[in-house]
C-alpha cells in the first residue's frame, strides 16, 4: 500500500516537472520566434539595418513626354535606446526646428496609440521629406548625436503645373494601409489618389536593405559581410499614360476663370486624351513637408479645387441625352426615323420648345432643333406601347427595358474595370426608385417623369460618361472602357449597347446638322465634318449650366469630347468653342483661330467670380 502511495507521487511529481519543462520551451519559442522585441534587441547590438528606398517609377504621356520624376529627399531616424549624451540646442540649431517641436516628436514616437509599431530597438522616423538645404548643416556632424541617422529617400517632382487630378499625390501611409499590406511600415509613403493610387504597386517598387556591423560600443564599424547580405532596392515600373499633355494643358487654359470641367476621349481605343477640371491647383504643392499645410488649404477653399468635376461631378445632361433617347426609342419600336410629331413652340405642353421651327417634326429635326415635345412624345410613345394602366404588368416591364438600354451605353453605373481613382456613378432612375416615391407602382406613368425624356428629372451623370457615351454613338454602338494607362490589355474591355447599328445613322446625321446649320455653326472647324450637341441645363441653384458633347471628324471619328462650365447658360456660348478648340488642336496639331482662343480664356464667368 505504502508502495503504491510513493509510486503514485513519483508520477505526479514526474508530471509536474514534464509541465514545467514543457511551458519554458514554449516560453523560450515565444520570446526568440514570436515576439520580435528580444530578437530586435539582440540584433540591433550588432547589426544596423538600414531601409533602402526604391525610386518611384516615372510617369509619361502618349507621346513620351516626361510628367512626373523623383528628386533626392532625406529623413532623420532614430533609435531611441541608442541616445545619450545629446546636445538638444545643438542638433535642433543644425535642423532649424525648436526645443518644444523636438520634445513632441520624441513624446509622438514613444506613444504607442500614436506609433503601435514603436520599438526603442528599432528606427525611428524623426523628421521625413527634407531636401539637401535642410539637412545641409547637420550632415557633416551626425556623428556628435548618437542615434540618429539620415536616410535616403526620393520625393515626386512635376514636369508642368498640370492635370493634378489626373497624376495624384503621394503621401504618409495610415494605420490601417500598414495592417492591410506588410510592404508598408510607420512613416511610409504611397500614392493617396489619382494614378500614383490606382497604380501604387507597379509604381513603389521594392525595398533593399543595407547591414551594417557595429563593434561592441555600437559604433558603426562598416558593412556585414561585405554587403553580401545587403539587398538591393528594385525602382518601380514607369508608366505611360493615354494623355496627350499638350491638349490637357490647352483644356486646364481654356476652362480658366470658370467652373467646370472637360473629357476628351479617343473612341476607337477608349484612351483619355485630356481631362480637366476647374479649379484646379499645381500638384507640385503637395509635395514634402509642406504638403498638410496645402492639403488644408485646397481643402478649406469654397470652389473646391480638390474635387475632380470630371469624374465626380454629377449634373443632368440635359439635350445632350437626346442623342441616346433617339436610338433607345427607335430600338425599342416607339418611333422610327420617319415618325413625325407636331411643335408649337413655347405653347407646346405638357413640355416646351425653347424656340418656334417647322411642324410638324422629323427625328432628323429634332436632333438638329433640339425639339423638347418631339423627344417627349418619342419618349412616351416607348415606354407606354404596351399600355400604362395601373395593373399593366407590360408597363413596368418596358420602363425596365429601357432603362436597361441607356445604362448599357455606360450611364448610371461606374467605370469598375477601369482604372480611374474617384467617379460618381451618376442615376438612371428605376422603377423601385418611382415606386418609393410615389407610393406605388399606380401612381406614376410616362407624363409623371416626363423631364427624362429630354435629359432632365432625376437623371444624371458625369463628364466622363457623356464622353464615353459620344465614343459609343461615334462606334456606332460599342466603347472600351475609358482609361488611363496606355496599355494593350485595357483595349479589351469592350462594352456592347443595346441598341443595332442600323439606329445610328439618323442621330449622325442630326448631330452634324448642329455644326452645319445649327447652335454650334460659329464654332464649326473650317474643312473637317463634326457631329455634336448643345446642352442648356436646367440648374435649381442657380444659371443654367452650359453643355456641349461631341466627336470629329464625323467619318472614323478620332475624339469624342465632352465639355460643361457651371451656371453659363447657353452651351453653345461658353462650351461649344472649348470643344472646337480643343478637337482642332487634336486633330490639326495646332490652333488657327486664335481670336476665338483668347476670347475663349479670357472669358471669366460670374459663378467663377463669386466663388472666389
Amino acid at each position: 500500500m505504502i508502495n503504491d502511495t510513493l509510486q503514485n507521487r513519483r508520477y505526479v511529481i514526474g508530471g509536474i516537472m514534464t509541465a514545467v519543462v514543457i511551458l519554458y520551451i514554449l516560453r523560450l519559442f515565444s520570446i526568440q520566434i514570436i515576439e520580435t522585441k528580444y530578437k530586435n534587441g539582440a540584433e540591433s547590438n550588432a547589426f544596423l539595418r538600414k531601409t533602402q528606398f526604391p525610386s518611384r517609377g516615372l510617369i509619361y504621356d502618349r507621346n513620351h513626354k516626361l510628367l512626373v520624376y523623383n528628386k533626392p529627399a532625406y529623413d532623420i531616424t532614430l533609435i531611441v535606446r541608442e541616445i545619450h549624451d545629446l546636445d538638444t540646442l545643438a542638433f535642433c540649431k543644425a535642423l532649424k526646428i525648436d526645443k518644444q517641436f523636438f520634445i513632441n516628436r520624441i513624446a509622438e514616437i514613444k506613444d504607442y496609440r500614436k506609433n503601435p509599431s514603436y520599438s526603442s530597438y528599432t528606427p525611428q522616423l524623426f523628421m521625413t521629406q527634407l531636401g539637401i538645404e535642410d539637412i545641409a548643416t547637420i550632415q557633416q556632424s551626425m556623428y556628435k548625436y548618437p542615434g540618429f541617422y539620415i536616410q535616403n529617400r526620393t520625393l515626386r517632382e512635376y514636369a508642368y503645373p498640370n492635370a493634378a487630378h489626373v497624376l495624384g499625390s503621394i503621401g504618409e501611409v495610415s494605420q490601417k494601409r500598414i495592417e492591410n499590406d506588410d510592404y508598408y511600415k510607420t512613416g511610409d509613403y504611397a500614392g493617396r489618389d489619382g494614378i500614383e493610387y490606382t497604380y501604387e504597386e507597379q509604381l513603389r517598387g521594392e525595398k533593399g536593405v543595407e547591414i551594417l556591423l557595429r563593434d561592441a560600443k555600437g559604433r558603426i564599424k562598416g558593412k556585414y559581410e561585405n554587403g553580401k547580405e545587403d539587398v538591393s532596392p528594385k525602382a518601380g515600373e514607369n508608366l505611360t499614360l493615354t494623355l496627350d499633355f499638350q491638349l490637357q494643358i490647352l483644356a486646364e487654359k481654356l476652362l480658366q476663370g470658370k467652373i467646370g470641367s472637360v473629357v476628351a476621349i479617343e473612341p476607337e481605343t477608349g484612351e483619355i486624351l485630356a481631362m480637366a477640371s476647374n479649379p484646379t491647383f499645381n500638384p507640385g504643392i503637395l509635395v514634402g513637408r509642406q504638403r498638410s499645410k496645402n492639403y488644408n488649404s485646397l481643402l478649406k477653399d469654397p470652389t473646391k479645387p480638390l474635387m475632380n468635376r470630371a469624374t465626380q461631378g454629377q449634373y443632368s445632361p440635359g439635350s445632350a441625352f437626346k442623342t441616346l433617347q433617339a436610338l433607345v426609342c427607335q430600338q425599342m419600336g416607339g418611333i422610327t426615323e420617319h415618325t413625325l410629331f407636331s411643335c408649337n413652340g413655347p405653347e407646346s405642353s405638357p413640355v416646351k420648345c425653347t424656340h418656334h421651327h417647322g411642324s410638324p417634326v422629323s427625328l432628323l429635326s429634332a436632333v438638329e432643333q433640339s425639339c423638347n415635345p418631339y423627344f417627349w412624345n418619342a419618349f412616351r410613345a416607348t415606354i407606354e406601347k404596351n399600355g400604362y394602366g395601373p395593373k399593366n404588368i407590360n408597363f413596368r416591364t418596358t420602363y425596365d427595358e429601357w432603362v436597361d438600354r441607356v445604362k448599357s451605353f455606360g450611364l448610371g453605373e461606374k467605370f469598375k474595370d477601369g482604372d480611374l481613382y474617384e467617379q460618381s456613378r451618376g442615376y438612371i432612375p428605376t422603377q423601385k426608385f418611382y415606386n418609393k416615391v410615389y407610393r406605388s407602382e399606380k401612381g406614376w406613368r410616362a407624363i409623371t417623369i416626363r423631364s427624362n425624356s429630354i435629359g432632365q428629372g432625376e437623371i444624371m451623370a458625369t463628364p466622363l460618361q457623356m464622353a464615353n457615351l459620344m465614343c459609343a454613338i461615334a462606334n456606332e454602338g460599342h466603347y472600351i472602357t475609358p482609361h488611363l494607362n496606355k496599355c494593350d490589355s485595357m483595349l479589351k474591355k469592350i462594352h456592347q449597347c443595346k441598341v443595332d447599328k442600323k439606329y445610328f445613322p439618323v442621330v449622325f446625321e442630326g448631330m452634324w446638322r448642329v455644326f452645319e446649320y445649327g447652335t454650334a455653326r460659329s464654332s464649326k472647324i473650317p474643312g473637317i465634318d463634326m457631329c455634336g450637341k448643345t446642352g442648356t441645363v436646367q440648374n435649381s441653384h442657380g444659371k443654367d449650366h452650359a453643355f456641349f458633347v461631341g466627336f470629329a471628324p464625323r467619318v472614323h471619328p478620332k475624339i469624342a469630347i465632352a465639355v460643361i462650365v457651371e451656371n453659363a447658360g447657353f452651351g453653345n456660348t461658353f462650351a461649344a468653342p472649348i470643344f472646337s478648340l480643343l478637337a482642332e488642336q487634336y486633330l490639326k496639331g495646332k490652333i488657327t483661330r486664335t481670336e476665338l482662343e483668347e476670347k475663349t480664356t479670357n472669358t471669366v464667368t460670374n459663378s467663377y467670380v463669386q466663388e472666389r
